[in-house]
């Protein structure tokens, strides 16, 4: 069905009546997709959970905590381009199977050889960062089965993937009370080998793809307007997300006092609001269009980040996190929603593109809550400052929805 509309698309023929969305692409890619992104986000965001034995055991400051969680993410958005060229060139399906293999083969070394400084952990934050690259192989592995009116649904599916930070901050701290925190990176092997496995066996290239390309070709996309529209939206959803849920254990144990363990379950219980929405924006989005959607989801969240600024209370913090995991996880639905519209015969690379700058907001957010604590003594600072980015992108959408609206012609809300 996915390959029929293409066709069609490509000639200019009418388009046949919508097709129900379990019929229109291919499922068992949709949920290796899922399952290959889960996981990887799992192992991504993996030093936030243990960052607090970690800066116990290697007498950490502030700040480096802060650039420790933070460096996966950095590492992450760059290699996202990366992989967002790899799947233009030789497909989704294998770029996802080297990007497992080097994840699953530098965690089993880190385990083996052990992480005994500062500087071996932001080296193991690079090689994280291939996992949280994931993005850019996932969201193409399973949008290019799926037709325009069902985009929203199927890279909100996909991109559920990101629930595996609540698996890291669930299991991590128990797991490191029970064996130690470096053994934790030994055990993360297992389940990443038998997701490895399922995904090999499940995942299938689209027949759609794009032909190659030169490289050079592959970033024509920066030249318009739109890109960096889409990007900068991105850098404030999902950067506010995995900023988030890299530094909530760290913030939690700092400004509350809260054992590890119990700052993983209510990271977990934050993390899950957010991963559990992001399917819902999409298909909010393909309803009532994604600017609208946009729009609610920068209010609450900017209303959110600014009052936990202010919170007093673990109740009050804790409140105000999970109504932003909510508001942020249903904008990345809704900004993916846009990207295939506008993007579809680049959307391999747009995904890395702005897979890259959501992940430089995640960066920025997690390195500078580190900093702000360690300068001023308090984490509002970088609260505040991320709540007033979430005003400013409200600010651009309404700059540019007019033009987006009478100059896109996908057949979908906008």
């Amino acid at each position: 069905m996915a390959t029929a509309y293409w066709d069609r698309e490509q000639t200019g023929a009418a388009p046949a009546p919508a097709t129900s969305f379990w019929k229109a692409g291919h499922t068992p890619t949709l949920i290796a997709a899922f399952l290959y992104f889960d996981l990887a986000f799992m192992v991504w965001v993996l030093l936030g959970p243990l960052a607090p034995m970690i800066s116990k055991t290697l007498m950490l400051t502030p700040a480096e905590k802060g650039l420790m969680v933070a460096t996966p993410t950095l590492a992450g958005a760059l290699l996202r381009v990366v992989n967002g060229l790899l799947v233009d060139r030789i497909g989704p399906k294998r770029s996802g199977a080297i990007s497992q293999i080097i994840v699953i083969a530098g965690l089993f070394c880190a385990w083996a050889l052990g992480v005994d400084s500062f500087g071996g952990t932001l080296a193991l934050g690079v090689i994280l960062g291939f996992a949280g690259a994931s993005f850019a192989i996932a969201l193409p592995l399973a949008s290019r089965w799926y037709p325009a009116e069902h985009q929203g649904k199927a890279m909100g599916l996909a991109g559920m993937g990101n629930s595996g930070t609540v698996l890291a901050s669930l299991f991590a701290p128990v797991l490191a009370k029970m064996f130690g925190w470096n053994a934790v990176l030994g055990l993360a092997c297992i389940p990443l080998t038998i997701v490895f496995v399922a995904y090999m066996l499940m995942a299938k290239d689209a027949p759609n793809a794009p032909a190659p390309k030169k490289i050079v070709d592959y970033f024509t996309p920066l030249k318009q307007a739109d890109a960096w529209w889409l990007m900068a939206f991105y850098a404030v959803t999902f950067g506010g997300f995995v900023g988030l849920a890299a530094s909530l254990p760290i913030y939690f144990t700092d400004q509350f006092g809260l054992t590890p363990i119990v700052a993983g379950y209510c990271t977990a219980g934050c993390v899950f609001a957010g991963s559990l929405v992001r399917p819902l924006g999409g298909a909010l989005a393909d309803r009532i269009g994604g600017v609208k959607a946009l729009t609610i989801v920068y209010i609450l969240a900017a209303l959110a980040l600014a009052g936990v600024g202010y919170a007093t209370t673990l109740a009050g913090a804790l409140g105000l996190f999970v109504l932003a995991m909510l508001a942020l996880g249903t904008g990345n639905g809704s900004v993916f929603q846009l990207v295939p519209q506008r993007f579809q015969p680049e959307i391999g690379v747009m995904t890395g593109l702005v897979g890259m700058a959501g992940g430089i907001g995640g960066f920025y957010l997690a390195s500078s809550l580190g900093l702000a604590k360690q300068i001023t003594g308090s984490f509002a600072p970088g609260f505040l400052i991320f709540a007033g980015l979430a005003v400013l992108a409200v600010l651009g959408l309404t700059a540019v929805k007019a033009r987006w609206r009478a100059t896109w012609s996908t057949g979908a809300r906008i």
